[in-house]
């Protein structure tokens, strides 16, 4: 209650903030002449990359067949569509006149030749977005079904019963539901992989395919596709370990899933630091004094901050996770995925602010500040997040109960256990009985 409290009051920060930009308009946002997009997109591409993680702990773990994505995987699918909720709310308010949304669609009109211009990457942002939310959409909704159907047989109140009756839309568990379930699961799969790797590919062709120096590098959609699921993953931590707590769910997400996610962080971060570098490199190797020039401007100019800020939150900190302490620490795994989200912020504040604020004229050159109300939309926006996702945990199952207990560990005395006892070891090895056959092995750090 007392988090809901929190985000509920950011929620209304957010309204209040939306309420000022509708009515008085964009002018109450720092933007200026010179920097005409700053904390607006950079939040939207932030939002973005949060949601990377959800579609590929589903997908693209489901289709290597990885086991350990049970636990997790619903939480962070929920978490993907909150997120795209969220991004999805600056390029409208952008417009400034936001009742014209629709017109980004390509929609038969009377108003003559108004039509999209479909070399435009803001119009495949439109669709690269609204195709990801849906597939996430599906995709998460089919994985509750069975859930619901447990919820409902076991629901008191009859509201309740009603509720999630209508949820689970008649489910019976038969081997023909299960099967088509699993088919089902399966095509989302294969659809929601290459949306993995396009929608932030998109994102990235917003400012790839400008002739802006310091962005029309070629570097960026790979770049930005890491970064995503690097700040994705993060988000996965931040929130997973709050749940984990909360709900003492200390039995199904293990140290080994923090681990594996750490590790996965960390090599995101890694591909993240060596974009940088390279970047850097490209500018010198082209020849070109305003790339050269705007890249050393990023690091020694009066954004200088923002920069050594980012390197120090991406590629610095996450190094601390070759460390085996660290990897199977939870105090130090929280700070670290909050350490990683601020450090994607900044990442993108400096690709946006930096590469505008100095352009070919110097008696244009501007610096960019945000208002309240610009502070006020972004901090609005994770109270939106926080706000969905405390309303998830609490109406819906937040584990796949159905996925989890395929790979639970049965032993014969005391029924399913996820983990066996060891005083000795750091880490608890899977319990297995003599005759009963292992789901899969849960113990995936090798070890001596």
């Amino acid at each position: 209650m007392a988090a809901l409290s929190v985000a509920l009051f950011l929620l209304g920060v957010f309204f209040y903030s939306v309420y000022r930009t509708l009515w008085y308009g964009i002018g109450e946002w720092g933007l200026n002449k010179t920097v005409g997009w700053a904390w607006d997109i950079t939040n939207f591409v932030w939002w973005v990359g949060i949601g990377h993680a959800g579609t590929l702990i589903s997908a693209v773990l489901l289709l290597f067949r990885q086991k350990w994505r049970t636990s997790i995987n619903r939480a962070a699918e929920a978490m993907t569509i909150f997120a795209v909720i969220c991004a999805a709310m600056f390029p409208v308010l952008h417009m400034g006149r936001p009742w014209l949304a629709y017109w980004v669609f390509p929609l038969q009109n009377t108003f003559g030749s108004l039509w999209v211009n479909f070399n435009s990457p803001l119009l495949w942002d439109v669709f690269a977005i609204s195709t990801y939310f849906t597939v996430s959409l599906v995709f998460w909704y089919t994985g509750l079904v069975p859930d619901f159907a447990t919820i409902r047989d076991r629901a008191k109140g009859p509201i309740a019963k009603v509720a999630y009756s209508l949820l689970s839309f008649g489910w019976k568990g038969s081997a023909k539901h299960w099967s088509r379930y699993e088919t089902v699961s399966l095509i989302l799969a294969g659809v929601s992989t290459p949306l993995v790797l396009s929608v932030h590919t998109i994102v990235s062709m917003d400012f790839a395919t400008s002739v802006v120096p310091g962005w029309h590098t070629t570097i960026f959609p790979p770049y930005f596709v890491a970064g995503a699921i690097f700040s994705g993953f993060a988000m996965v931590l931040t929130l997973m370990l709050i749940t984990r707590v909360v709900f003492k769910l200390e039995d199904y997400i293990t140290l080994e899933h923090i681990a594996l996610m750490n590790k996965i962080m960390m090599v995101t971060g890694s591909i993240v630091g060596v974009a940088y570098i390279t970047e850097f490199f490209i500018a010198w190797y082209s020849g070109v004094e305003f790339e050269q020039y705007a890249f050393i401007n990023r690091a020694t100019g009066p954004y200088w901050w923002a920069y050594w800020s980012m390197m120090t939150c991406n590629v610095i900190t996450p190094q601390l996770v070759w460390i085996r302490r660290v990897r199977y620490s939870i105090p130090l795994t929280f700070v670290l995925s909050i350490i990683v989200n601020i450090g994607m912020w900044f990442e993108r504040f400096v690709i946006i602010v930096t590469s505008l604020h100095r352009d070919y004229l110097p008696s244009s050159w501007a610096m960019f500040s945000p208002t309240i109300i610009d502070i006020g939309i972004y901090v609005g926006t994770i109270g939106l997040f926080f706000t969905l996702f405390l309303l998830f945990a609490k109406f819906f199952p937040v584990i796949n109960m159905a996925e989890v207990k395929s790979v639970l560990k049965y032993t014969v005395d005391n029924g399913p256990t996820y983990t066996g006892h060891d005083p000795h070891h750091h880490v608890h090895q899977p319990a297995t009985t003599h005759g009963v056959p292992a789901s899969a092995s849960v113990n995936y750090d090798k070890h001596d």
